[in-house]
């Protein structure tokens, strides 16, 4: 019987287990590959276990030619078609989730980059407002530093003109004095000469 030979066994063991990693690989694809380079490493094991299956199957269906009996031969060839039939199923799986995985990569690699476009765009207009605010600093700086530099100077044009007008009241003053005592040596004089008229004797006094 087809059942009892171990080499049939054998294959079939091994077309089982190489369906099932197939699989799983293909599992991985959807729920692990985020990056590109993890969808291909995972996209070349899946390749090797399906091309590793299609032997296997390949195999079986060689066996199953070389039965000796109608029977074993036709239920080991419907084995056969029973697996190819599921590969097939296998290799379209594998093709649709390497198509969905990468446009949902892309997707996210497009959105990293809006992302990142933004982050830069709001990093480069608060570079703007942080110089804008500096400038603004240094110009209300200058305008400080220009009040009081003008405030310096009319202090020093006040101080001037104090000193101007202080120096005219002195010399006034002293103009006033020199007249006084024009008037003080005229006035002397003149009472000395009524003096002399008033005294009797002729007294000579020389006028001063």
């Amino acid at each position: 019987m087809a059942a009892e030979d171990i080499h049939v066994r054998l294959c079939l063991q091994e077309i089982v287990k190489l369906d099932l990693e197939g699989k799983a690989l293909i599992q991985d694809i959807r729920d692990v590959a985020k990056t590109s380079e993890v969808l291909e490493d995972l996209n070349h094991e899946a390749r090797e276990k399906i091309n590793k299956l299609r032997n296997k199957i390949n195999e079986l269906d060689q066996l199953g030619r070389e039965q000796d009996k109608d029977s074993d031969r036709e239920a080991i060839l419907k084995n056969v078609e029973t697996h190819k039939q599921k590969l097939s199923s296998t290799i379209t799986s594998l093709r649709q989730s390497n198509i969905m995985t990468q446009l949902e990569i892309d997707k996210n690699q497009r959105q990293e980059l809006l992302t990142g476009e933004s982050d830069i765009r709001k990093r480069s207009k608060g570079n703007k407002e942080t110089l804008a605010a500096k400038a603004g600093n240094i110009t209300e700086s200058l305008m400080n530093l220009n009040r009081m530099m003008a405030s310096q100077v009319n202090q020093s044009e006040l101080t001037n003109t104090t000193l101007f007008s202080s120096s005219k009241t002195v010399s006034d003053t002293h103009d006033e004095f020199q007249g006084m005592g024009g008037h003080i040596q005229t006035f002397v004089g003149e009472s000395v000469e009524i003096f002399c008229v008033l005294c009797p004797g002729g007294i000579s006094v020389k006028r001063l």
